[in-house]
């Protein structure tokens, strides 16, 4: 289950231990191609979530203390409706260089995986992203943050990243896909004059040559790529 394989990569490459995994990006392809392989047919996706809530609420049914177990959603939500069609589309049509998906059986945690883009400092990176969807989506916005250190102008160190559409302008009509070529695109267009880190514009600004040599040194001393994917298929 592709949730299963996006959790066990996020665990893997934070806690630094290398072994392989399915879905990541064989470096030998085409560099545009996106983080694909390992990905399930959208609707044995959508099938497993609606067999997990099932048998949660049978087993809450059943138990021996008399209450009812909660899922982690409620699937006839607007809000989960919502998360679902963008699930299928996404998994169907993942926007260029990126790729995401619930990391468990929880509809509303999801990581993401961002692929620096071809001519750009960030070029051969893999950048992992929590995104978490409030209980009222799509009315308020996503809360999306990197996990995988990047030297960006826009991108603090805790993660955080500086883009309207995640805050004033956000819009219900925008979906996930769009929000993450949105933030895929500030590795091509960083924004100076909007930043989190002050010294990175300055330097993006003023001495770009140097921003880009410290930037391509991030992207490899932190890739995720750096894991042993010597056992991967090809």
């Amino acid at each position: 289950m592709y949730g299963c394989y996006a959790e066990n990569v996020y665990k893997e490459y934070c806690t630094g231990f290398q072994f392989p995994f399915q879905f990541v990006l064989n470096k030998t392809e085409d560099s545009k191609q996106t983080l694909k392989q390992g990905l399930p047919n959208p609707s044995a996706l959508l099938s497993s979530f609606n067999m997990s809530t099932s048998t949660r609420r049978a087993a809450g049914s059943s138990s021996s203390s008399g209450k009812h177990v909660t899922a982690n959603f409620n699937p006839t939500s607007s809000s989960a409706k919502r998360i679902q069609k963008e699930l299928a589309e996404i998994s169907l049509d993942p926007p260029c260089n990126c790729s995401a998906g619930p990391k468990g059986d929880n509809l509303y945690e999801w990581v993401s995986t961002i692929t620096g883009p071809a001519g750009s400092p960030y070029d051969g990176g893999i950048f992992f992203l929590d995104i978490t969807f409030p209980q009222d989506y799509p009315f308020k916005p996503p809360k999306i943050v990197y996990r995988t250190r990047i030297y960006h102008c826009n991108i603090n160190s805790s993660g955080q990243i500086c883009l309207d559409i995640l805050k004033d302008n956000w819009s219900p009509a925008l979906t996930i896909s769009k929000v993450l070529l949105s933030i895929c695109s500030l590795l091509t267009d960083a924004n100076p004059h909007d930043p989190l880190v002050g010294s990175i514009a300055h330097q993006y600004l003023h001495n770009r040559e140097e921003h880009d040599r410290v930037a391509k040194e991030w992207t490899k001393r932190y890739e995720a790529t750096r894991l042993d994917l010597s056992a991967i298929p090809q």
